[in-house]
């Protein structure tokens, strides 16, 4: 049986909870989840990154499930010299008008999930965000922590706190996404394809983001299992 396709994006800011939503995406619909951070570290040779990131192509990554299907997740990220390139949907991407109209020019989104969070809640989760930097696993102090205070837990190595994590920086890199992600949204919701989700947890977002997508491809994983 071909394979059919569905293209989708998670939208959100930073904080939001989009990368928790494609990790419960990728086990319940049998997908392979890629992080696009882990790609961008490995495409510029290591831990830190470069205003290049923003010029990086996006590699087909298509995964089918048992039921014949396949899902766009993430992006893999490469230097432009890669050639063979196609849209993968992902986390957070298109960012801004411009992403998305150049995102039109490669393939149609399906499917546009939004989260919408609080202010109050994004910020708090991000001023407790610690992240290992060689790998991009990310702690939160509140409800993820690491098993020893300020250590990653399968490495030993030392935790870090972002510089626009840190609480004096959050409210200002908030307000920043709204306006580059206002006509962004405005733009999914004229096609008919925006799909918004409003809550403080994930936990309670995710039965309707499961809902949504069971629509289109078929699980693997109920609800309660993934």
């Amino acid at each position: 049986m071909a394979s059919k396709l569905l293209r989708a994006v998670v939208l959100g800011p930073p904080g939001s909870g989009k990368g928790t939503v494609c990790e419960r995406i990728a086990r319940s619909f049998g997908l392979q989840h890629l992080s696009s951070g882990q790609f961008l570290r490995e495409s510029l040779g290591g831990g830190g990154g470069d205003s290049q990131a923003g010029q990086c192509r996006l590699s087909r990554v298509r995964h089918p499930n048992p039921n014949g299907m396949s899902f766009w997740l993430h992006p893999c990220c490469f230097p432009a010299s890669q050639s063979n390139f196609c849209p993968a949907a992902c986390p957070g991407f298109p960012r801004t008008l411009g992403q998305a109209k150049a995102l039109d020019g490669i393939c149609e989104l399906d499917l546009v999930i939004s989260l919408n969070i609080p202010f109050e809640t994004l910020k708090d989760r991000l001023s407790a965000r610690w992240v290992h930097p060689a790998s991009g696993r990310v702690y939160n102090m509140d409800f993820n922590p690491p098993h020893t205070q300020g250590v990653d837990d399968l490495t030993g190595e030392p935790l870090v706190q972002r510089e626009d994590d840190r609480p004096e920086a959050v409210a200002a890199r908030l307000r920043k996404y709204k306006d580059a992600a206002k006509p962004v949204i405005e733009l999914y919701k004229s096609r008919g394809i925006l799909h918004s989700f409003s809550g403080t947890e994930t936990n309670k977002i995710w039965p309707y983001v499961y809902t949504l997508l069971s629509s289109k491809i078929p699980p693997i994983l109920s609800e309660e299992e993934h």
